[in-house]
């Protein structure tokens, strides 16, 4: 018996059928099977599984057998479960380099990190054919050596969405893909955010519920109470600054879903300032007319996307074992926005 569970990866805003980072299978091994070596048995139990990818996610650990790890010699006996996490295999489209500017903070022979700027789609898809962060790595990766494992594309670990800023964590061969893979689906890297949220957050807290796409806008996730309507998601926010009218919050991700911070901070009323898709957009706090309405206008103005940047990463790198840790700086635009609203809370203190 094979069950198919696709993982979802923070918060990407990438076009309808577009597909998830990862995979987990689980097998119970049925009652008349032979011993046979589990690289093999594998082999002819999965679509699309080379024995390299197979064998790959066996290195690193990614493969268990009655929650055990095991080595590739291993053979498998009847009513064994087994369940193993694995990147999903490069797609077939073809990806053309472009020499497009990326900021890369950290780089070495298995990874590397980059800052992404607010408005670069992440992957190429529908109406987004040309000028993503994957064009651009395309062109980097021409410049590097040939790798083992490597297909000549990055390899998206994860992803964020368009009009979000800040750190992505890409594979530059299949062993650290797999390896990172585990991690993301483990729940184990450290992923943080700065988010600016509408109205005043009175103390620190975390939002839990079943987030899936809404029966009305397809565009917009939901979170629901009920499991056959979504998946589970755990999103923990922290308070940084009151400022009046809206709140300064770190977030940190236990799941990674959807537009998982978006959902899970308007679910509890206090959506993202100037996140049109999510409704904040509109002055939601505070009058809506006179010198206060043009002040939140040129604050959209400064900031004409949702204020969200994915601002801290932490993960175990796949050779040396040890964990590293990433932070940048809030962009221009987020900050010139926060820095008016720390203004205008500091006089109304006056």
């Amino acid at each position: 018996m094979l069950e198919n569970e696709e993982y979802n990866e923070e918060e990407f805003n990438e076009p309808e059928g577009a597909g998830d980072l990862y995979e987990h299978f689980r097998i119970v091994v049925d009652k008349g099977q032979s011993l046979l070596r589990i690289d093999k048995f594998l082999m002819f139990r999965m679509e699309n599984a080379s024995r390299n990818r197979i064998q790959n996610a066996i290195d690193v650990g990614n493969v268990l057998v009655n929650d055990k790890v095991i080595k590739a010699s291993y053979k498998v006996k009847p009513l064994d479960v087994i369940s193993i996490v694995m990147p999903h295999p490069p797609r077939d489209t073809e990806v053309y380099p472009e020499d497009l500017p990326i900021e890369i903070v950290y780089e070495d022979g298995d990874l590397l990190v980059v800052n992404k700027a607010a408005g670069m789609v992440v992957h190429p898809g529908y109406g987004n054919y040309n000028g993503t962060l994957v064009n651009a790595l395309v062109f980097h990766f021409q410049q590097l050596p040939t790798l083992p494992g490597n297909d000549g594309r990055p390899g998206l670990v994860h992803r964020i969405d368009k009009d979000t800023s800040g750190l992505l964590l890409i594979s530059k061969n299949e062993r650290s893909m797999t390896y990172l893979a585990r991690q993301f689906f483990d729940h184990s890297i450290t992923r943080k955010y700065l988010a600016l949220v509408w109205g005043d957050l009175a103390e620190d807290g975390t939002v839990t519920g079943y987030i899936g796409r809404s029966v009305k806008d397809r565009r917009v996730q939901d979170v629901f109470d009920s499991e056959e309507k979504g998946k589970w998601s755990v999103t923990h926010y922290r308070v940084l600054e009151r400022l009046n009218y809206v709140t300064l919050i770190e977030c940190e991700l236990e799941t990674g879903r959807t537009h998982q911070i978006r959902a899970h901070m308007k679910s509890i009323g206090h959506p993202l300032f100037n996140d049109e898709t999510y409704g904040g957009d509109k002055i939601l706090k505070g009058t809506v007319f006179g010198k206060y309405k043009q002040f939140v206008e040129n604050c959209f103005e400064l900031l004409p996307r949702q204020a969200l940047h994915a601002k801290t990463l932490g993960f175990i790198h796949p050779t040396t074992k040890e964990y590293i840790h990433f932070e940048t700086e809030l962009p221009d635009d987020f900050k010139a926005a926060l820095d008016k609203w720390k203004k205008y809370s500091a006089q109304r203190e006056e």
